[in-house]
């Protein structure tokens, strides 16, 4: 799964110092007479989990819709700032970071869903009996950090037994939640459901994992666009969706393919943990899978925002139908 590095809230104002990008390199720049360059942030390293966009470059459905991408892995908070000050037009993101960047007046909006739902866990040893939500009570629970999907994700969970902050032990513990779990170090940790329970399982452990989706559905991760380029240009997100759309179609009726094309642009994919690396891959797909491909539920997009206000991370509710769009999504 995509990681978040860290939330938006006032440190967006710093990004935004930070990452200016002059003006040959704006995507609204052709790379050449026929094509548009896409500069597209992802928020995380080269991974099996990019395969969609992958399979949309090797196949040519960019091509196809007279666009050039670029790939950018960044953190993804960049990214939803570069964005939300329209010095890029798309970014991948996942979906918290939406109404966050809203309510600090970053006019970013959801054009597209690739995660049907959101990948966040939590996982224990089996012999810690930790297998709903009312069982993390009283636990140890290590994170990455109170913020990012993986915080969302946990506050989800503890809403869904009735359970406050108060009643576990939150501890901040960065990447490490596979070495701290096998340690014994936590009694449980915030995992993505596709990542590292795949990891353990691949060691021979066995754990439990209580899957977010399982208990709430929340907007998870897709491509962000920003209301000045859907004003002006809404053809380029039109077809940056659609060939996005192409993408995630083909690596879903091709996973063979699709996981053999991501070698060319996962450096050391091959001679790498092949069989961990396409469990990942083959995980990831299970999240992608849908009847409507690319389309926002709007239930998903309020359920997220009574979490965000739960967590006080939003102090008023938004107007979601300026978050989220289907209207460029091909039927």
């Amino acid at each position: 799964m995509i990681r978040v590095h860290n939330f938006l809230l006032l440190s967006l104002v710093f990004v935004l110092a930070a990452c200016t990008v002059s003006p040959a390199a704006r995507q609204t720049e052709p790379a050449t007479e026929s094509l548009t360059k896409i500069r597209l942030p992802t928020g995380y390293i080269p991974s099996v989990q990019y395969a969609p966009f992958y399979v949309a470059v090797a196949k040519g459905f960019f091509e196809d819709s007279g666009l050039e991408i670029e790939f950018d892995y960044s953190p993804e908070t960049d990214g939803v700032a570069l964005v939300g000050a329209n010095e890029l037009q798309f970014a991948v993101v996942s979906g918290e970071q939406v109404p966050l960047a809203r309510a600090q007046g970053l006019p970013v909006v959801y054009v597209l869903a690739w995660w049907q739902d959101y990948p966040v866990a939590v996982m224990a040893m089996q012999d810690k009996g930790i297998r709903t939500p009312a069982d993390l009570a009283g636990t140890k629970i290590g994170l990455p950090g109170l913020y990012g999907a993986s915080y969302v994700g946990l506050r989800a969970l503890l809403s869904a037994a009735d359970l406050e902050e108060t009643d576990v032990t939150l501890d901040s513990i960065g990447y490490n939640q596979v070495e701290a779990l096998v340690a014994g170090r936590e009694d449980a940790v915030v995992v993505y459901a596709n990542n590292e329970p795949v990891q353990m399982q691949s060691k021979g452990y066995a754990v439990d994992v209580i899957l977010v989706k399982d208990y709430v559905q929340l907007a998870s991760n897709g491509l962000i666009s920003n209301e000045t380029t859907i004003a002006e240009n809404p053809d380029l997100v039109r077809r940056m969706t659609q060939a996005t759309q192409r993408g995630i179609a083909y690596t879903l009726a091709n996973p063979d393919e699709a996981f053999a094309i991501c070698a060319q642009f996962v450096e050391g994919l091959l001679q790498g943990d092949q069989v961990t690396q396409r469990a990942i891959f083959d995980t990831s797909l299970e999240f992608w899978k849908t009847e409507q491909i690319g389309v926002s539920d709007p239930v998903a997009w309020e359920n997220m925002q009574n979490v965000l206000l739960d967590m006080g991370l939003l102090t008023t509710p938004l107007n979601l139908s300026e978050a989220f769009t289907n209207e460029f999504v091909e039927d």
